[in-house]
């Protein structure tokens, strides 16, 4: 059952642990300036609130944004009735199509999309169970076998439908284990997919320390680095020493880099450069200079 009506912006609330963020970005300017001139042309699906009064937003948290930044008071909605988890799916698979989804973003939508599903099966099962338990009690041997084999179905359902293998959607579950100050160098890109994931293993005092390490020594580790900080944790024997260690080691791509805005020196440029050209120029002039202040400190010592 579902009504469909507008109700003011004010009695919408967030869904709770809604795992997807809104960002002030290009796309949700462009969104309230549509609302501005068009209004909500696409109703927001909504639930009534389990937590207090008015709705919680299942979908349709980007157009609620857009529209308060756009002044709009009112917004259509689809009211439906749904369970937690049910709407926990609906809220999932509303937003999985999205494109440039954070590895956060996905991580936290399968675990809670598969927990819900796990539920759902539960109760499909307990369900049956009651109608099969009046000719013959089911043993807790067949009861775990049971469960078992429906948390099975769950991960190839969910698989399925998000187009990923099995175990990559474990491998993004695993993501939701880091800490909130790793995963958000996960989703800056500075941390490559399967080293967070690699990472995810160690205890949660480990990567505290390990995101202390990491900053004082401006680097990351390798995915062989991140191996043996995950063997080294299992074992027990994972210290800030070991942390260190590890880090301290050079990596190809991790040397010391200096960086410098093209546009700092494009006036300095022909037009027809190539950006290899530039290099090979700006490593000239810094040898010359280098060679320069060498000789210079040479005529500048005692006896020459």
């Amino acid at each position: 059952m579902e009504t469909i009506k507008n109700v003011s912006i004010n009695e919408l609330h967030d869904f709770r642990n809604h795992p997807f963020k809104v960002e002030t970005n290009v796309e949700l300017c462009e969104l309230m300036k549509s609302i501005e001139k068009e209004g909500v042309l696409v109703p927001l699906l909504v639930r009534t609130n389990p937590y207090g009064d008015g709705y919680e937003v299942v979908s349709g948290h980007r157009r609620k944004e857009a529209a308060k930044w756009a002044g709009v008071t009112e917004i259509p909605v689809v009211i439906r009735e749904l369970d937690d988890d049910q709407a926990v799916v609906a809220m999932v698979d509303s937003n999985l199509h999205r494109e440039n989804l954070k590895p956060s973003e996905k991580a936290f939508a399968y675990r809670m999309k598969l927990e819900a599903m796990k539920h759902q099966g539960k109760k499909l099962t307990t369900n049956n169970d009651m109608t099969l338990a009046q000719v013959e009690p089911m043993s807790a041997d067949m009861e775990t076998v049971d469960i078992a084999s429906n948390v099975m179905r769950s991960n190839e359902r969910l698989a399925r439908q998000a187009g990923e293998s099995v175990a990559q959607i474990k491998r993004y579950i695993r993501l939701t284990y880091l800490i909130p100050k790793i995963l958000d160098i996960v989703d800056d890109g500075k941390i490559a997919f399967t080293i967070a994931v690699e990472l995810s293993y160690l205890k949660e005092e480990e990567q505290y320390e390990l995101h202390a390490v990491m900053d004082l020594e401006q680097c990351t580790p390798s995915l062989s680095q991140a191996n043996r900080l995950k063997r080294l944790s299992q074992s027990g024997k994972l210290d800030m020493d070991a942390m260190y260690s590890f880090l301290e080691e050079e990596k190809p791509n991790q040397r010391e880099q200096i960086k410098i805005r093209a546009d700092v020196l494009a006036d300095y440029f022909p037009d027809d450069f190539t950006p290899k050209q530039k290099v090979e120029l700006i490593e000239k002039l810094v040898k010359e200079w280098h060679e320069k202040q060498v000789y210079r400190n040479e005529t500048k010592q005692p006896g020459r």
